[in-house]
């Protein structure tokens, strides 16, 4: 489980590329690229971590469902997932 900080850090980065996603796309298209720098570093999406919903981990992350590859097990085990169940042959 990762610890409620690095989480807290996520949800505030989303939150600050979330506002300057407008004002980052015009510079972009101006080509104003001293401006783009005055931007806060967080401002970017690229320091973004995709991150599992309930445990916070950040590696195993599969994108489709957003969970990590150890929740996913556990809740598609539990039929949790709708459209998913373990493959036996």
């Amino acid at each position: 489980m990762a610890k409620e900080s690095m989480k807290a850090r996520e949800v505030k980065r989303a939150k600050l590329v979330a506002k300057y996603a407008e004002k980052r796309a015009r510079l972009l298209e101006e080509g104003d690229y001293v401006g783009l720098q005055k931007l806060p570093k967080n401002a970017s999406p690229v320091r973004m971590h995709n991150r599992c919903k309930i445990t916070g981990r950040p590696k195993g992350y599969m994108r489709q469902f957003g969970l990590s590859r150890i929740q996913f097990r556990e809740m598609a085990s539990a039929g949790l997932i709708p459209g998913v169940k373990k493959a036996s042959w």
